[in-house]
């Protein structure tokens, strides 16, 4: 029983014929009710006053309402009993809400220690994200590595996967970057072959693998990464999926947006950045995505002045900072027209072919659009600028189609 001195009776009667009535209840007349139930009456009534408090949320717009009410779910769900049914899925909930609403306010150190609350408890992926977006690339790596360990891809997801070896290349430890993400190309692999995942997410993964490969200076390994990539391409052009799949445009502007880090500043606890290698809307911070789209217009002005200047490095560097950008903003805004992207990834291939002295820079907007057309299911296209990029640097004297990420 709960401690019903602290309730006036009088209070606990009208909440309880409240429930009684007849009438549809709004849930802020359920809050309330529960409210004052959940004082005399925890047992019964602190589980639907947790489940309220997050349905609450769904009707307001209001960052601030969110962390109030976040709290408060968050406190209710801790004095839940041990045993109480769905008690850590409630608790879960209630952490997430909340450490959602404090960094959408800007409270990056209260959500950071709810991320650690959460952490300590077995669900780190939050806080492995939150150091990465701070610029705490081996913390995050390690984070990973403690909980991900050796074990068979299969068992991992390729989410995950494709975070850990993000944030060990960001952290410097290039080969054992290299070892996680062959991991989940190997499991893509057996994946494919048993027609249990498409072949287009296969070679999504392949061409990141290639790429990670070259910059790593494994010229051999590269070139016959990238050679089945083109195998695996021109079977679909000739004949598409052997079986229907959903879309793969996720992991594609996943593996486009971790493309494009080093073409950005590092980040700092005090300037922190998008977990690239994280899912756009799945996995970043509310205020580290919209810190990044809000530069969108800062990128726009520096790509037109490069462009009215005649600095033709500069501007295709600016360039495909901004395609990165928009197509990371065309995921999020729930994949409008394919039309609206291509001829960014278009004017990425024309302004490279302008730049003859290094064909790797071609290579490399080729293989982007050839990746953007994949995603779209246009794969005789795709095939074909795939196809100009292994010409480009399978050749005695290759040129690195990235720098190091």
């Amino acid at each position: 029983m709960g401690d019903t001195a602290k309730v006036d009776q009088d209070t606990v009667l009208r909440a309880r014929v409240l429930l009684l009535g007849s009438g549809r209840l709004t849930v802020r007349e359920r809050v309330g009710a529960y409210r004052v139930l959940a004082v005399v009456s925890p047992q019964a009534y602190l589980p639907k006053l947790v489940d309220a408090l997050i349905e609450r949320t769904y009707e307001l717009d209001a960052p601030e309402l969110h962390v109030a009410l976040y709290a408060e779910a968050l406190d209710a769900a801790r004095r839940l009993d041990a045993d109480a049914p769905h008690r850590e899925e409630r608790l879960s909930r209630s952490l997430s809400g909340y450490e959602h609403a404090l960094f959408a306010t800007g409270r990056r150190a209260e959500g950071r220690a709810v991320c650690e609350e959460s952490a300590e408890a077995g669900r780190y992926g939050r806080l492995a994200i939150v150091l990465a977006e701070e610029g705490r690339h081996a913390e995050a790596a390690a984070l990973h590595g403690g909980h991900v360990g050796t074990g068979e891809a299969d068992r991992v997801s390729h989410w995950t996967l494709i975070e850990w070896a993000a944030e060990l290349d960001a952290a410097g430890r290039h080969e054992e970057a290299l070892e996680v993400f062959a991991r989940m190309v190997d499991d893509g692999r057996r994946g494919a072959a048993a027609d249990r995942t498409p072949l287009a997410s296969l070679v999504g993964k392949l061409d990141r693998y290639a790429r990670m490969l070259g910059a790593a200076g494994r010229r051999g390994d590269e070139v016959a990464v990238r050679r089945e990539a083109l195998a695996l391409l021109t079977r679909l052009a000739r004949g598409g999926e052997p079986v229907s799949w959903s879309n793969i445009q996720a992991l594609w502007v996943t593996l486009l947006g971790l493309s494009g880090r080093p073409d950005e500043p590092a980040a700092t606890p005090c300037a922190p950045l998008p977990a690239f290698g994280a899912h756009v809307l799945h996995g970043w911070s509310p205020d580290a995505r919209e810190d990044y789209f809000a530069s969108v217009a800062l990128v726009e002005r520096r790509t037109a002045a490069l462009r009215a200047s005649g600095d033709l490095p500069g501007l295709i560097v600016a360039q495909r900072r901004l395609t990165v950008r928009r197509a990371l903003r065309w995921e999020s805004s729930g994949r409008r027209s394919e039309d609206t992207l291509r001829p960014a990834f278009d004017e990425g291939v024309a302004l490279a072919r302008r730049s003859p002295a290094d064909p790797g820079v071609l290579a490399r907007a080729l293989a982007d659009r050839s990746m953007f057309l994949l995603a779209v299911k246009r794969y005789g296209e795709a095939l074909a600028d795939f196809a100009e990029v292994v010409a480009l640097l399978d050749c005695p004297t290759p040129h690195p189609i990235v720098t190091r990420t």
